[in-house]
């Protein structure tokens, strides 16, 4: 026996009641995130807090934290929540209307990896974001203290403790010491 399941769409997903859990849709199906731990939560509000302090510092635009979504394509549609991102001022203005999610993909999301993510999680995440448009993807590993930067699947930069992560063209002027994410 075949079942099929209803596609849910980017709409209807923003008309359902908010329950305790942070849900993405993807390909039209509803996935379920469970709450991340602590050192998940210190590294995300570590970048979060950093790219927010530079963006708001430069006028360059909006950052966003973990509970936005954006809609990174349709029909069947693909709804994410990066755990930090940033959209440029010229494409925030853009956007028609104040509620629900935001249409289309951020300039930059960061991902944080949790102890219950698989590598095709992850892998799959960067490869939505990059394919809908996301010009930087910075995918932070608190376990082993890395930041994956990834401009394109060919352009892939691994930061350690030693270095400096930069926001390269699409936020210029922005670095932080990788040190201080992981403090």
């Amino acid at each position: 026996m075949i079942t099929h399941t209803r596609l849910v769409t980017a709409a209807e997903l923003e008309r359902m009641p908010q329950r305790d859990e942070r849900v993405e849709l993807r390909k039209g199906e509803i996935v379920r995130m469970s709450p991340a731990g602590h050192e998940h939560g210190v590294v995300a509000l570590a970048i979060g807090s950093a790219l927010r302090e530079f963006v708001r510092r430069h006028k360059l635009g909006k950052a966003y934290g973990a509970e936005t979504g954006f809609t990174l394509s349709r029909d069947p549609d693909n709804v994410r929540a990066p755990d930090a991102a940033f959209v440029s001022a010229e494409r925030a203005a853009r956007q028609t209307r104040r509620e629900g999610f935001f249409d289309g993909a951020p300039d930059l999301a960061v991902e944080v990896i949790s102890p219950t993510d698989t590598v095709e999680e992850i892998e799959q995440k960067v490869l939505e974001y990059l394919d809908a448009g996301t010009k930087l993807v910075w995918v932070a590993n608190p376990r082993a203290q890395t930041i994956t930067a990834y401009r394109a699947l060919d352009q892939v930069r691994v930061l350690t403790r030693q270095d400096t992560l930069d926001g390269a063209d699409v936020l210029p002027g922005f670095a932080v010491a990788v040190t201080e994410i992981f403090e």
